[in-house]
């Protein structure tokens, strides 16, 4: 059963027609397929309609959908022989930070993502995506152990940004996260970056400074949230939607401001509406950027990859 944002009550409403009609049709003979079909026309181009025309405020809603596939059902269904790495060898272990070896269409690659859960229980466990500095340190570890063993990097970014709670403040979050990014930014060996739903801040780039960085195109990617830009600037949550305009954060936005590579095409109506889609298109994304990346070593790497990052907001409009 779909869950259904705020803008798409129309849709929902249509569907819900549609399965009751379903429901009903049969066991006496009653005809009712010419019916279904209209309204499912219907819907269909209600739900082209409105993904044609979205807001960036509701972007940011579909790119937080609860259904959205989640990191770990990247890694489930690009990647074989997982072998999960846990904790930061100093702390402990950050299940908001998920990571460790597998294999990518045979290739050996270290991959990691952000986790948010896909339930209550879940999501509680991974602390709703929000990792605190073993996290990071969590990941740099294995970007350290990717550049020793010269293994590519995949990475899977859906925070809100990184917890902002005392006790991760007080083991050093932000050293942990610029540690993360530096890391990224030195390991001699491809890296291959995806937001696949929200890019909150900090939290994101510390896995997103990749030579290649993919966006799904209702994704958002921002150095802030609308709600926390909004209650800066105007000392009122309430005028998120607002803040979603002026923050440049859909992926349309970021590719003409050369912050993102490339972006990977959803299924109508979301991600959510077809994971299995989705993450087959991710998968054909990542290959083509790795292969494009292959024939370069690690200097070439390392000298475009600074150049990449040197050269971004310059000459660029607001």
């Amino acid at each position: 059963m779909n869950q259904f944002l705020d803008f798409e009550k129309p849709i929902a409403e249509l569907e819900g027609k549609i399965e009751e009609l379903r429901r009903l049709s049969d066991p006496n003979g009653m005809n009712i397929v010419d019916e279904i079909a209209r309204l499912t026309a219907v819907a269909d181009k209600q739900l082209r309609t409105t993904y044609s025309k979205l807001t960036p405020w509701q972007k940011t809603q579909v790119a937080r959908h609860p259904d959205r596939p989640k990191a770990k059902d990247y890694i489930d269904g690009l990647i074989t022989e997982f072998t999960p790495l846990a904790g930061d060898r100093a702390f402990a272990d950050d299940a908001a930070i998920l990571g460790g070896l597998g294999r990518f269409h045979d290739r050996p690659v270290v991959v990691m993502g952000t986790e948010k859960g896909s339930d209550t229980e879940s999501r509680v466990r991974h602390n709703f995506g929000m990792a605190r500095p073993e996290g990071y340190r969590k990941a740099r570890r294995l970007t350290e152990l990717a550049g020793r063993f010269q293994l590519p990097i995949l990475s899977f970014i859906d925070t809100a940004g990184a917890f902002p709670g005392i006790d991760a403040e007080a083991r050093g979050q932000a050293e942990a996260i610029a540690r993360s990014i530096e890391a990224f930014l030195e390991a001699p060996v491809p890296i291959v970056a995806t937001i696949i739903g929200e890019g909150g801040s900090g939290g994101a780039i510390a896995l997103a400074a990749g030579d290649r960085i993919l966006m799904l195109e209702h994704a958002i990617y921002s150095v802030i949230s609308p709600e926390g830009c909004a209650s800066i600037l105007w000392r009122d949550a309430a005028q998120a939607s607002l803040a979603a305009e002026a923050l440049r954060l859909t992926a349309d936005d970021l590719l003409r401001l050369k912050l993102v590579d490339q972006i990977v095409p959803e299924p109508l109506g979301g991600a959510q509406r077809d994971k299995a889609a989705t993450i087959q298109a991710v998968g054909v994304a990542v290959t083509a950027a790795l292969t494009e990346l292959a024939p370069l070593d690690g200097a070439n790497l390392l000298a475009k990859r600074r150049e990449k990052f040197l050269a971004m907001g310059h000459d660029q409009a607001s």
